[in-house]
C-alpha cells in the first residue's frame, strides 16, 4: 500500500512540474513575442527603409524563441509517458 501512495505522489508533483513547465514556458515566450514585435515596429517606423532587413532578423530571432516552448513540451511528454522518477518503483 505504501508503494501505491508513493507512485501516486510522485505522479502528482509530476504533473504539477508539467503544467508549470508548459505555462512558465508559454509566458516567456509570448513575453518575448510581445517584446520583440514591439522593437520591430519602433525601429521600422524609425527607419523604414531597413525595414526588410530588420523583418529578416525578427522572423529569425522568432524562431529562436519559438524553441523554448517546443523544447518545454518534449521535456513535459517525456515526464508524463516515460517518467525516469518512477524507475525507482520499477513501473
Amino acid at each position: 500500500m505504501q508503494n501505491v501512495i508513493q507512485i501516486a505522489q510522485v505522479m502528482s508533483a509530476t504533473s504539477v512540474a508539467v503544467g508549470l513547465l508548459i505555462g512558465l514556458g508559454a509566458l516567456g515566450t509570448a513575453i518575448g513575442f510581445a517584446l520583440l514585435g514591439g522593437k520591430f515596429l519602433e525601429s521600422s517606423a524609425r527607419q523604414p527603409e531597413l525595414t526588410p532587413m530588420l523583418q529578416t532578423k525578427m522572423f529569425i530571432v522568432a524562431g529562436l524563441l519559438d524553441a523554448v516552448p517546443i523544447i518545454g513540451v518534449a521535456i513535459a511528454l517525456l515526464m508524463i509517458f516515460a517518467n525516469p522518477f518512477l524507475a525507482k518503483f520499477g513501473v
